[in-house]
């Protein structure tokens, strides 16, 4: 998918949310995208999305400029977030974490920056917010 491209209809539904929360200059962001993409069409009973925290740090807040390494991955059931972390930028590694997830399973406990950011991500996502596998 491309930032253009709207979340299929059948994961904006999705009580499930997987976030990455990227910059437009990494690399390794950039490099990721199309896995998350990928993941995405493997996952359609999650949403997923792509938000530059930079573009969108108004709206994150100061909890956002804690974010040093990437790709960092939120994922929320509706706001409330079940896990918040760098991961490292292997399908397998979030393809588990969104299995646990979609299974009923917290994965970590969420830190106070977690916590902080887990609102402001999930009204962004409430006001149509991030594309999917590339900066949106």
């Amino acid at each position: 998918m491309t930032p253009a491209e709207p979340i299929p209809a059948s994961s904006a539904t999705a009580a499930i949310s997987v976030v990455c929360l990227c910059a437009g200059w990494c690399t390794t962001c950039q490099a990721y995208g199309a896995t998350f993409a990928q993941l995405a069409r493997d996952w359609p009973q999650a949403r997923f999305a792509w938000i530059d925290i930079e573009e969108h740090s108004d709206a994150l807040g100061d909890a956002a400029l804690d974010i040093e390494n990437f790709p960092t991955v939120m994922v929320l059931r509706g706001a409330r977030p079940l896990f918040f972390g760098t991961i490292l930028p292997h399908a397998g590694t979030l393809a588990r974490l969104v299995q646990s997830a979609v299974e009923g399973g917290a994965t970590q406990a969420v830190d106070a920056d977690g916590q902080a950011l887990a609102a402001p991500v999930a009204a962004l996502l409430a006001q149509g917010v991030g594309g999917t596998g590339a900066a949106a």
